[in-house]
């Protein structure tokens, strides 16, 4: 497993940072082409279904192995932080991708009001 024994631990702040910055280009780019191919309707849909998928079972399993086997409990979030803000970036980075692809295609979100 990348990173082990240490878990990333022995890379310097700076360097997870932009690490993580770097990491975030091709995810970018890969949920702009998926998102892309999606009927309007169905993106928003879609990328929340992605946001779960990637965050709730690396989290579990990040739980299991820092919070656990490393004895870190739920501080791991914070001396993990560069995992930890992965488990929020898809949340955020899905939807605006929708909302951009949307706009960039004329598609605009239902106003929900009453006519």
């Amino acid at each position: 497993m990348t990173g082990l024994p240490e878990y990333y631990q022995q890379y310097s702040p700076e360097f997870m940072l932009g690490f993580a910055l770097l990491v975030l280009l091709p995810i970018s780019i890969i949920l702009y082409v998926v998102l892309k191919r999606v009927a309007p309707g169905r993106r928003m849909f879609l990328a929340l279904w992605i946001a779960l998928y990637f965050t709730v079972p690396l989290a579990a399993y990040d739980y299991l192995y820092c919070g656990l086997v490393l004895g870190r409990g739920i501080g791991f979030l914070w001396e993990f932080w560069y995992l930890t803000v992965y488990y929020v970036i898809p949340w955020l980075l899905a939807p605006a991708i929708v909302l951009f692809v949307n706009r960039i295609e004329g598609h605009q979100p239902p106003t929900g009001g009453a006519a």
